[in-house]
């Protein structure tokens, strides 16, 4: 069993709630304290076995708790538990559980990404111990979730800060000049991968890698003047305006979000490409039939996560339907799952409530797969790169960025709502728990980002003879 303590913490956190301090006797017996007991206890019981690497304090009202074997140099996380609803989270929802604890300030944590890290390094053991019990645990007591936490100021904040990411204003505050909401290619030019971890941040460096990034895909899609691009996932027009401008293609790209396509026309329109860019609000399932055989080269950038197994081999049908019979390139990237970790069905975790309702990572086989039978073998694999490691250092950049230049006033001019101090803490704890959640996945092998290429049957990459 753990050792326990009630010495002071050696990391220093806000002073605990009142909704901590002892209770009569009376409240100890009600049935909310009686299933916030079990939770804890079921909790703390098994995290003794979980914890092999690392070093995990636990502090609440009733001490402090230890596991691992402290190190120096480890990786040494502090959680502070400020609200008991805490145990609840994390007995019916796991990782999801903890999430919303952060987002919500049920807990305090002395370096997030150091906790994603000690949750992914002692993955095995977790499964084997806490995600058994939280499953089995669960399961007999998820009617009591409304009960207890279903209802309350805390679980309305975080409905609605599901909803909150249609601001143009939001992304323009973390995102590089292009306006790239994807993964970011880095170079010694600035310091490789983990430049800004050992030289530090300089401006400009997340711009010249979205421009890179750009380039390297518009390359591999072997598009030269005159070229005609099919886009699926216009974003705001970062890669349409760059084949355009430095590639002197046409370009025509599929949303579905009204205020991407008109912050999209817009940049178009600046840039000076309005006759040569159509952004379309189209489903990629309803292109027309005129766009038959019609274009060079097809580029989705991290899109095909929000099209579903069920759909893939129909994606790659229409691709197919739309890129000319020879000579033609599909460039597709995708955060993706290891083959190990890919399912057709995913639980719904952080990313799936409240970031991407709906979302499914796939895996770079099963898109292989579906590419052969949605275009019943036309197509021929020339390319797989894996860039998860480019991803972590994106999203530090993208996190500095939020934390400099996202104001309440600016996001509570489009949500109203926000203008309340504890509704925007929440909303901004969402988005730091994003960068730190998705960066110890993609730095632990846990996802990974691949760019698949391409090319028709018989087609040659460069002439070899």
């Amino acid at each position: 069993m753990p050792s326990t303590t009630t010495n002071s913490p050696c990391v220093q956190f806000p002073s605990t709630s009142k909704a901590l301090q002892s209770s009569s006797l009376l409240s100890a017996f009600s049935p909310r304290s009686w299933v916030t007991s079990f939770a804890r206890n079921s909790i703390l019981s098994v995290l003794d076995d979980a914890i092999t690497v690392g070093h995990l304090t636990i502090s609440d009202s009733e001490g402090t708790h230890y596991y691992g074997r402290f190190q120096k140099g480890c990786n040494d996380v502090h959680l502070q538990v400020v609200s008991d609803d805490f145990w609840m989270r994390i007995l019916l929802s796991g990782d999801l559980g903890f999430s919303e604890a952060y987002m919500i300030g049920d807990i305090h944590v002395s370096n997030l990404k150091g906790a994603m890290d000690l949750w992914l390094d002692n993955q095995a053991g977790m499964e084997m111990t806490l995600s058994s019990t939280v499953a089995k645990v669960s399961s007999a007591m998820s009617g009591l979730y409304n009960s207890f936490l279903g209802q309350t100021r805390s679980q309305a904040r975080l409905n609605a800060i599901a909803s909150y990411d249609q601001s143009n204003e939001l992304f323009k505050a973390f995102l590089s000049k292009e306006m790239m909401y994807s993964c970011a290619l880095w170079s010694q030019e600035e310091g490789g991968v983990r430049g800004d971890l050992e030289l530090g941040p300089m401006p400009g460096d997340l711009e010249a890698a979205q421009r890179r990034k750009l380039h390297h895909v518009l390359r591999a899609a072997r598009v030269k003047p005159g070229d005609r691009i099919l886009e699926f996932g216009s974003g705001w027009g970062g890669l349409a305006i760059e084949a355009a401008r430095s590639f002197g293609c046409e370009v025509d790209t599929l949303t579905l979000s009204i205020e991407q396509k008109n912050l999209a026309e817009e940049r178009i329109k600046e840039a000076g490409f309005e006759g040569r860019i159509r952004v379309h609000l189209m489903d990629y399932r309803e292109i027309p039939a005129e766009w038959e055989k019609a274009f060079d080269a097809f580029i989705s950038i991290e899109m095909i996560e929000h099209v579903g197994p069920k759909y893939y081999s129909t994606y790659f049908k229409l691709v197919d339907f739309a890129l000319k019979s020879r000579n033609a390139t599909a460039v597709v990237t995708s955060s993706t799952f290891p083959e190990s970790r890919f399912s057709t069905y995913q639980a719904e975790d952080f990313m799936r409530k409240y970031m991407w309702p709906n979302s499914s990572l796939p895996s770079a086989t099963a898109l292989i797969t579906a590419s052969q039978a949605g275009s019943q073998g036309r197509f021929t694999l020339q390319g797989v790169e894996n860039h998860a490691a480019h991803y972590p250092r994106t999203l530090r950049e993208w996190g500095r960025r939020l934390e400099s230049n996202l104001s309440q006033e600016m996001i509570a001019k489009d949500y109203p709502s926000l203008k309340s101090d504890a509704d925007f803490e929440v909303f901004k704890r969402k988005w730091q728990y994003l960068f730190a959640y998705a960066g110890a996945g993609f730095a632990k092998g846990y996802i990974t980002c691949h760019m698949l290429t391409f090319i028709r049957e018989n087609d040659w990459p460069e002439r070899c003879d």
